[in-house]
């Protein structure tokens, strides 16, 4: 009987050699990608204060582009779920890049509300790259599923610690063009965006999503045929439910907290003296820590289990607040070390938790569930940015900090909520 893998009608020889390729482009495209995300999160927060004259609002963008970001999630998981992996993403980055030049294009006209505008379409570029971690996952067995999430978000790294890092030349680059001097990482923003999408479009092939469904489906004609049709289970991932409810809370909790804490670090630093490179120093750790661990810590999710890992992210995300809470304004060193346990609390969340609402879902319905999950996070990191703000304002950073790391504890109840009900 010819194989599975070879039957598919793909051009390619197996299924993981599929996954080898799929792999090689996600980790071009998402290098770009972390790039665009992380140049617009270093400044977003300071170019509203500085248009606004205020620090009320300034948790505003960052809970705009992450507004955005449910609503790109919703669409890229549709265009994905109708259409495969390949549209949805290019999609999402291209619509990303848009919101790039939009921002570019307010603060070039210093008017607020096209800022906020741009800054929710500008959301589709944090909601696309992080769906593309599920798109690593699509054809990898479960034994290696959160090894190949990892592999997605590790690529994100060397964009994600390059582009806080070029928050400054980008603004020297921003005054020649006569553009405004924190509307300059948005162009890179724009381009990097831009290209990932390109490189999307022109070398995803085999889709990881049609290819996987196409597997999914041959598998089970063939284990229906052979075991007989009444037999035959007509959703194998029913048994593993609860681990969507769970994947799903363990992520939209890191999100809330992970997104609240960083978006008042720039402006907590601003606020006491330092500058555009010093917080873009403390960002770039802190994006290394989002991404950098994640071969490790896909690594101990295959190993040690799901909710092992999940665990541990609610308790180094505690770590992180108390740390951020307890540092001297003026000690970059403590604020950076706080950001790295928070960058290290979202990673093991966010891999362990896409680990298990990958188990849960079937290749059938797959895309559009992980839409609907994304939904969710990208909610609550809106939640968090729009609530940093005021939070700060009326009681003080540390405060905001202590809060999140007790909030991210509320994960390890509902760990074992799932292990009872099982």
């Amino acid at each position: 009987m010819t194989s599975t893998a070879s039957s598919a009608p793909t051009g390619i020889s197996s299924r993981s050699e599929a996954q080898r390729r799929v792999l090689t482009v996600l980790v071009g495209s998402q290098i770009l990608s972390g790039a665009g995300l992380a140049a617009g999160v270093t400044v977003g927060a300071l170019l509203a204060q500085d248009m606004l004259g205020s620090t009320d609002l300034a948790g505003l963008p960052s809970a705009l582009f992450t507004a955005g970001s449910a609503l790109a999630a919703l669409a890229v998981g549709r265009l994905s779920q109708a259409r495969g992996r390949r549209p949805g993403l290019a999609a999402g980055y291209l619509t990303g890049a848009v919101g790039s030049a939009g921002v570019i294009a307010a603060a070039v006209a210093d008017t607020p509300v096209l800022l906020f505008l741009a800054l929710f379409v500008y959301g589709a570029g944090s909601a696309t790259n992080l769906q593309a971690r599920y798109a690593g996952a699509d054809l990898a067995t479960p034994a290696h599923r959160a090894r190949a999430v990892s592999t997605v978000l590790v690529a994100t790294t060397l964009g994600g610690v390059l582009g806080p890092n070029l928050a400054a030349p980008t603004g020297d680059l921003a005054n020649t063009l006569g553009i405004p001097t924190l509307a300059g990482p948005f162009l890179l923003s724009g381009t990097a965006y831009a290209l990932a999408a390109l490189v999307l479009a022109a070398w995803l092939r085999p889709d990881p999503l049609l290819l996987a469904r196409g597997l999914d489906l041959q598998q089970r004609a063939e284990a229906t045929e052979a075991i007989g049709a009444g037999d035959a289970d007509p959703d194998p991932a029913r048994t593993r439910r609860p681990g969507l409810m769970l994947g799903a809370s363990t992520m939209i909790l890191t999100q809330l907290v992970m997104v609240a804490i960083m978006t008042m670090t720039p402006v907590h630093m601003h606020d006491h003296g330092h500058g555009t490179a010093a917080s873009g120093l403390v960002i770039a750790i802190h994006v290394g820590a989002m991404y950098l661990p994640s071969p490790l810590t896909g690594w101990l999710v295959d190993r040690h289990g799901r909710t092992t890992v999940a665990a541990a992210s609610g308790l180094t995300l505690l770590a992180a607040g108390v740390t951020a809470a307890a540092a001297p304004a003026d000690s970059v060193a403590l604020l950076a070390l706080a950001l790295a346990l928070l960058g290290l609390g979202w990673n093991l969340g966010l891999v362990s938790g896409t680990a298990m609402i990958t188990d849960a879902v079937p290749p059938a319905t797959r895309a559009r569930t992980q839409g609907m999950v994304d939904v969710s996070i990208a909610i609550a990191g809106a939640t968090g940015g729009l609530a940093s703000g005021l939070v700060v304002s009326a009681a003080g950073y540390p405060v905001l900090a202590v809060a999140g790391g007790v909030l991210s504890l509320a994960v390890l109840p509902a760990i074992a909520a799932t292990a009872r009900g099982r």
